[in-house]
């Protein structure tokens, strides 16, 4: 991403001696030294002034910039702190790959960012974010990364007054989670807006928790929409230049009428600090993804099957395409509906349910969208022939499965346990996560503290490929693995696990 630019010249103002042969009138001075003194007003609206020498000069008649404060006073109420106590865990020494250094930034412009403000003990972190609440009964809305990992939640209000949450649901693809307070009372709250009213231009205010400091209200407007970031299959950030950073991560992004229009969420910024252009998600994204979660704990999404990308302009010529518009099919996956559509590799997708396609994530953020069940009609560009098929969609599966599952009935016969959260590696992952389209394996999305795989060193984000020497590519067969391997009396299971460098074996001792 391009860098701003410095305003233009003739856009400054410059504030000091004037050249010999500039005279100043009355009005011109104390114009000046308005600015000279940081002002935002303007002298002497509608009125004329001069000195003995000067011409007239009308003083200029402009509107003072709005109040925000009857808007923050009615919705900070309903901001919380949300505080985070986690189990650290220590990283697995990757022998080619050795820990970068803790005064060294990270190469990503793109952050998510929470505060780190201590630690409890070698491996207890505590972080801080912020959220908002949602209704009287104490829902809460924040960030998903905010409360990874999270043995401990807490929410601060802005009468300081404490209380523990619990998770409702949370979903890693937009970045969203919803936890829940026991308040004895009924709480602030505040109501979730429609992003799609507002214009770029548009006063806006970003509410939270920066570094620690809770309750805090900054000002500017929305610099763009539909801003793709890569953080995940779903992108569609709001950029705002609202003053965020360390400890916005969750708060919410009102408009000037005190309507939730988004969720700060990341910040562009080389250096780690905040450089004017910060990332929400829009508040009509938050509304459907806190539905569900409210109602099942989790998102049900729609499932094409397909592996996908955009047609660039080589592709375009080399299959006869007059532009580069559509999403071209790389691969289908066998059994997925769109394999019982007839869709083919090499098909260009130019449009969905009547909708023309912007990009690779507009066709994921369309069939995401879509209930499982439905039939969506796409337009295909096959052979230079373009037809319609109608696919029935799917729900997308399972994001989740665990390796040794803790909800056994009491009675049940004790199971090994590695501590791992296993997802399948859809298309839609792997785009997602930024791996090569032809990684194979499954995907650890989380690791429990203090369990044996945590020990073994295995991180989230990892890639297990392999169990003893057995490809795996679904969490079944890893589950099938361990239970074989606790049968046969084995003290450890041997799993090749990638992250960030060379696969490794890992030896996982296995308990119950």
């Amino acid at each position: 991403m391009t860098k701003p630019h410095s305003p233009s010249p003739n856009r400054s103002f410059t504030v000091g001696t004037p050249a010999p042969t500039q005279r100043l009138g009355l009005a011109t001075a104390v114009l000046a030294l308005a600015l000279s003194a940081g002002s935002l007003c303007w002298a002497g609206a509608g009125a004329m002034a001069s000195d003995a020498g000067g011409a007239d000069i009308p003083s200029v008649a402009t509107p003072g910039l709005p109040s925000f404060a009857d808007v923050a006073e009615r919705v900070t109420p309903a901001v919380v702190n949300v505080s985070v106590k986690a189990e650290g865990i220590q990283p697995m020494q990757w022998s080619a790959h050795p820990p970068r250094p803790h005064d060294v930034p990270m190469p990503e412009s793109f952050r998510r960012f929470f505060e780190h403000p201590g630690h409890e003990g070698p491996r207890r972190t505590v972080s801080q974010g912020s959220g908002f609440v949602l209704d009287a009964e104490g829902h809460i809305v924040t960030n998903d990364h905010v409360i990874e990992g999270a043995s401990e939640i807490t929410i601060i209000l802005n009468d300081g007054t404490t209380y523990p949450a619990k998770v409702v649901g949370r979903d890693a693809k937009t970045d969203l989670a919803v936890l829940k307070i026991d308040a004895d009372r009924p709480m602030s709250y505040v109501e979730l807006g429609d992003s799609r009213e507002a214009r770029v231009g548009d006063w806006v205010l970003a509410v939270g928790n920066p570094f620690g400091l809770g309750g805090s209200v900054n000002a500017g407007i929305i610099s763009a929409r539909g801003r793709d970031i890569n953080s995940g299959p779903y992108d569609d950030y709001l950029q705002i230049d609202a003053p965020i950073n360390q400890g916005h991560s969750g708060g919410p992004l009102f408009d000037i009428n005190g309507r939730v229009i988004g969720v700060n969420t990341a910040i562009y910024s080389p250096s780690g600090g905040n450089v004017g252009i910060g990332f929400a998600i829009p508040a009509e994204t938050v509304q459907r993804v806190v539905a569900d979660l409210r109602e099942n704990g989790r998102v049900e999404r729609g499932w094409l099957g397909v592996q996908i990308q955009p047609v660039t302009e080589s592709l375009a010529a080399g299959l006869g395409l007059e532009q580069t518009g559509g999403v071209l099919i790389a691969d289908v996956i066998p059994g997925s509906p769109a394999s019982m559509a007839d869709l083919r590799a090499g098909d260009v997708i130019l449009s969905a349910a009547g909708h023309s396609l912007d990009g690779a994530k507009g066709l994921a953020r369309a069939v995401a969208e879509t209930t499982a069940g439905t039939a969506m009609t796409l337009r295909v560009l096959r052979d230079g022939q373009a037809r319609e098929v109608s696919v029935r969609i799917a729900r997308m599966p399972d994001d989740e499965q665990v390796a040794g599952l803790p909800s056994e009935p009491a009675d049940a016969v004790a199971r090994p346990r590695l501590g791992l959260y296993l997802a399948p590696l859809t298309p839609e992952l792997r785009l997602e996560q930024g791996l090569r389209p032809d990684a194979e394996g499954v995907y650890v999305s989380q690791v429990e503290s203090d369990s044996p795989a945590a020990r073994a060193g295995i991180e989230a984000g990892s890639l297990i490929s392999m169990v003893g020497v057995e490809p795996v590519t679904t969490p079944d067969q890893v589950i099938a693995a361990v239970l074989a391997a606790a049968d046969d009396k084995v003290e450890a299971l041997i799993l090749r696990v990638e992250k960030d460098g060379p696969p490794l074996f890992v030896a996982v001792p296995l308990t119950t």
